[in-house]
């Protein structure tokens, strides 16, 4: 039997990725390369090596480049695992970082498989410590909070947050209610009452009653609260349109995932929709077209396409199109107190899955100047150089007096893209002065001259030494 190198047990699945990003179906794949389907599926799953002739003509068929498919292990995976180990229940264990990076690059499959215990048992902690709470009517705060909504990121990652017949739908729609190539909330209401017969009705809530939206079916009514921002309002007319035109797509579409919960599936169809009806308000070609010429300057993107800053940061994030591709970035959305509610990552830089982020991401500084984009060099333990912007929104609805969220929205690309970012006009990418020094996380960050270290290094044993003090009480060296 012949052994198998890393590489080949990685490209297949690769291939996998790619050939659904072009929405081409394995059999007719298969046909082109001149093999049969169940060679090709042996092939995705790793079952089978693949000779040169073969993978470059893979290669071509696809579109990519062989790099492509030898590029760096799963996004995230061994810090995510480490996260996941950072947990009293095996602190007895004493797993070191070079460990997990092992797991991690020998058996993802298995490091993957533990990533979906750690939800469960997360979550089934998080409700556990909630029915304590209601029973005792006393907080109990020695617990990590979790995200149910990570499966979601999980579910985008996989798909590069690209999906190719959602986007033809998107644009069949735009090219409906356009004008002067512009999305605008009245069409949207007009094309729902045409198309399917659905009502669009803006509504103040009554005291003590909020709502965003309200979809009676029965009635055939989508009630708006009149408290949301029109770009709000334009985004669920238009994910309204999805829903009635698209949905079978969507269900298609879940179905290719193994979700853990329904509700992490429902959650995931809701992502969906919103990623369709923000494609029919920034057509792909168009939009494409737009942060080329502009840099990616979000503020102005918002501005031409009538979009609010998150929507606009969220959709940069979808140009992932093989045949016009945009900047790969990642994204995160976190609040004042740290915790991550959204994620994605394409420009390769990790973002912590069960707690907060390194705190000299400037995601969290954005905070002390809200409303303001700021931007900044970070440098990444491995030496890896991101160019990352922060600004922070207000969420929520409401009348005048009553307060609104704040979040900060982080938005960020590899170094070697500063040509195309409007953001690092005023940044010497190549002076090393300006250049923060990040981690992604504390347990995972191997830098021991930070001060703002709340956790020693998991990749270290730690010990404390009432004599030494290094720059942090985690650090005696």
């Amino acid at each position: 039997m012949v052994k198998m190198s890393q590489l080949d047990l990685k490209i297949g699945p690769k291939i996998k990725g790619f050939r659904r990003q072009l929405g081409i179906q394995a059999n007719k794949l298969a046909e082109k390369l001149n093999i049969s389907p169940s060679y090709l599926t042996l092939i995705e799953g790793g079952k089978r090596k693949i000779d040169a002739d073969l993978l470059l003509k893979i290669c071509q068929e696809l579109k990519i480049e062989v790099s492509d498919l030898a590029v760096k292990s799963d996004l995230n995976l061994a810090n995510n695992i480490s996260e996941l180990l950072d947990d009293k229940l095996f602190d007895d264990l004493d797993i070191l970082g070079p460990e997990v990076k092992d797991l991690a690059n020998t058996n993802p499959k298995i490091g993957r498989a533990l990533i979906r215990l750690g939800d469960i048992l997360k979550k089934k902690d998080h409700e556990l410590v909630n029915k304590i709470e209601k029973l005792s009517g006393k907080i109990v705060d020695s617990r990590k909070s979790s995200f149910p909504g990570e499966v979601i990121s999980d579910f985008l990652q996989e798909n590069k947050n690209y999906f190719p017949k959602l986007e033809d739908f998107a644009n069949k729609i735009f090219d409906k209610v356009k004008q002067n190539n512009r999305t605008r909330y009245i069409a949207l209401c007009k094309f729902l009452n045409s198309e399917y017969g659905i009502i669009v009705k803006d509504v103040i809530p009554e005291d003590g009653k909020p709502f965003s939206k309200v979809f009676n079916k029965k009635n055939k009514e989508l009630i708006l609260s009149d408290y949301l921002s029109l770009e709000t309002k334009k985004l669920h007319a238009a994910s309204q349109i999805v829903q009635e035109g698209a949905i079978d797509e969507i269900n298609r579409l879940l179905e290719t995932f193994n979700f853990p919960s329904e509700e992490s599936k429902k959650l995931t169809k809701v992502a969906l929709l919103n990623y369709c009806g923000a494609a029919i308000l920034m057509p792909y070609k168009l939009f494409h077209t737009e942060c080329k010429k502009l840099k990616y300057d979000l503020e102005l993107l918002q501005n031409t396409f009538a979009t609010s800053f998150e929507q606009v940061t969220h959709r940069v994030t979808c140009l992932n199109d093989p045949n016009l591709p945009g900047v790969p970035f990642h994204f995160l959305r976190v609040d004042v107190a740290g915790n991550i509610s959204k994620r994605f990552s394409l420009s390769g830089i990790e973002i912590p899955r069960y707690g907060g982020a390194c705190p000299r991401w400037n995601v969290y500084s954005a905070f002390s100047r809200p409303g303001v984009i700021q931007a900044a060099v970070s440098k990444m333990t491995n030496g890896e150089k991101y160019v990352c912007i922060a600004r922070t929104v207000e969420k929520g609805i409401g009348r005048y007096g009553q307060k609104k969220s704040m979040l900060s929205i982080g938005l960020g690309c590899e170094a070697k893209y500063a040509k195309d970012f409007v953001y690092t006009e005023n940044l010497d990418i190549h002076d090393k002065k300006s250049e923060i020094p990040v981690g992604v996380s504390c347990r995972t960050c191997d830098r021991l001259d930070c001060s703002q270290r709340a956790f020693p290094p998991l990749h270290k044993k730690f010990d404390v030494d009432i004599n030494n003090r290094g720059v942090s009480v985690y650090v005696n060296d």
